[in-house]
């Protein structure tokens, strides 16, 4: 089993930026991939990066690239995201997400899941 918990979602002005972490606990992550999705209301929750644990590789959804950045503190089993230049539409719950395959897109390959944090990015 592994525990995700996420924080630092909160109400930022658009422009302005947030850092996501994504606490990890319960394995060795050492093989997993570490992803961050939204779920905003009325739409389907949409992947926005990932990061391989091992090697540090990234993917990220075309929108954000250039303005988020995922990274992972092997010390303290922390992923993070840093959110620049936020946009209205950003808004959404964002979920941290783990699975043992190599950068997945699609939610349905992630076995593991935080509550989620909310993200208001008012205009």
């Amino acid at each position: 089993q592994v525990q995700l918990v996420e924080s630092g979602g909160g109400l930022v002005q658009a422009g302005g930026s947030l850092r996501l972490s994504c606490a990890a606990s319960g394995r060795t992550l050492s093989s997993y991939t570490m992803g961050w999705f939204c779920h905003a209301p009325g739409k389907e929750r949409a992947f926005v990066a990932a990061i391989s644990w091992s090697s540090g590789s990234t993917a990220y959804r075309d929108s954000v690239k250039g303005r988020f950045t995922i990274s992972r503190d092997n010390a303290e089993n922390m992923v993070h995201l840093q959110m620049n230049s936020l946009k209205p539409e950003d808004t959404a719950v964002y979920y941290c997400a783990a699975d043992q395959k190599f950068l997945p897109r699609d939610y349905s390959s992630y076995r593991y899941w935080g509550q989620g944090t909310q993200v208001t990015v008012s205009s």
